[in-house]
């Protein structure tokens, strides 16, 4: 299972949910689902909008968790 540590990270550069969703132009709702892991897929561009948003690597929101 992969797992998105999304909310560690936004933690860590003090952003909130609506000033993320803002910035990366998708709806709290669909930032609320990927932060809950919910999501089944995120798209590439929407990985690389929050990667560049929060500074960080893909690997930084992203846990690999064997079942």
């Amino acid at each position: 299972m992969v797992k998105l540590t999304l909310n560690v990270v936004m933690a860590e550069r003090n952003i909130t949910s609506r000033e993320l969703a803002a910035a990366i132009d998708i709806t709290p709702a669909n930032l609320s689902i990927l932060k809950t892991g919910k999501a089944k897929a995120i798209r590439f561009s929407t990985l690389a909008k929050i990667c560049k948003v929060l500074d960080c690597q893909p690997g930084d929101i992203l846990k690999y968790i064997d079942d």
